[in-house]
């Protein structure tokens, strides 16, 4: 089943959906420290660099689904939170405009959970309507990756879109009951000395594991205000898309309180406070080792693999698509009435 992937990134989303036994056969990137990374680990998609603004959906191939994440920072608490207002934001319109052109029968896109906050809920609530309006019928959820075989507290939106056609409401999967943690995913990487970076320098030694490599540099106040060290047993906080702000390695003691928004690292074992290597991020992220991830400054590392869909919330997702999808009995789930009713029980819930 082919598939067409916008804001691409580094493609955690795609190889979610690959492994999952669909066929990425175009996708779009613009920031150009991302391209030799989508070339190596996905060689046989059509790779366009340009801006999605520039691209006619007459010069996009049909395919069964739609997937993507149009950019976040507009919606996030922690970036510009202006929403719609920044060009960032309205990217999202641009996707629109190709699924109503090009009619898969399936979409899907992912967002920061910032894009439920109340400042965004006339913007977000003309988005639903137009995905409605371009012929889809929509499920919307706020999901924790840690409740999907992944390591890491990480919310996100998903929105997903049957096409009318189908008759069939996309039902998200329920949450394991298992929950993996640090230790499972990044364990053995202790045995292996990970390469410390100051500040951005440039990447050109060859490592002994790929990618494993840790930002050196000083701590801001902000990161110092609350506790940064999640333990071996505990799922990892977020990763960020950010360097200097990437969790610490569960090597180290928990960060004591000083004050109200400060904290400290023990005096005694400060040499085992550092930064997540790139790789133990990606294996938070639930990468393999051999997507290998291809930069010259860390940073960028840091950028491509704190943007992207865990790999294996991706997958997961992909598979219940993908049973829907080939299930010869699909019937009706709900009736095109009650979808706006569902909608605005949703929203309810989830806008603070």
């Amino acid at each position: 089943m082919k598939i067409v992937s916008l804001f691409t990134g580094c493609g955690g989303l795609d190889l979610g959906f690959k492994q999952a036994g669909f066929d990425i056969i175009w996708a779009n990137e613009f920031d150009k420290t991302i391209w030799d990374t989508i070339r190596i680990n996905f060689p046989t998609v059509n790779l366009d660099t340009r801006s999605i603004t520039d691209i006619k959906s007459s010069q996009i191939p049909s395919a069964e689904g739609l997937i993507g994440g149009p950019p976040c920072q507009s919606w996030s608490e922690a970036g510009s939170r202006r929403g719609i207002n920044d060009n960032r934001g309205k990217l999202f319109y641009e996707y629109i405009r190709i699924l109503k052109a090009k009619q898969p029968k399936f979409f899907i896109a992912e967002n920061v959970a910032g894009i439920l906050h109340k400042r965004h809920a006339s913007a977000l609530g003309n988005i639903i309507t137009k995905f409605s309006d371009a012929g889809y019928q929509l499920s919307i959820k706020l999901l924790n990756a840690s409740d999907f075989n992944v390591p890491q507290d990480r919310l996100r939106v998903f929105i997903v879109g049957y096409h009318r056609s189908l008759n069939r409401r996309f039902q998200f999967p329920k949450p394991s009951k298992y929950k993996t943690n640090m230790k499972e995913a990044i364990w053995d990487l202790r045995k292996i000395k990970p390469t410390k970076i100051l500040n951005t320098t440039v990447i050109n030694e060859d490592l002994q594991t790929q990618n494993h490599h840790y930002l050196d540099s000083t701590f801001s106040s902000r990161y110092m205000s609350r506790n940064r060290v999640r333990q071996w047993h505990e799922p990892s906080f977020t990763i960020q898309a950010n360097g200097r702000h990437i969790p610490l390695h569960p090597q180290a003691p928990k960060m004591k309180l000083a004050s109200a928004n400060q904290r400290m690292f023990d005096e005694q074992q400060l040499k085992k406070y550092r930064r997540l290597s790139v790789r133990e991020c990606a294996r938070i992220q639930t990468f393999p080792d051999d997507f290998i991830l291809q930069y010259n400054k860390i940073n960028n590392g840091y950028k491509m693999i704190g943007n992207a869909v865990p790999v294996n919330l991706s997958q997961c997702l992909a598979q219940q698509i993908l049973i829907d999808l080939t299930d010869s009995d699909i019937s009706s789930r709900d009736t095109e009435e009650s979808q706006l009713e569902l909608f605005d029980v949703q929203m309810q819930k989830m806008v603070k």
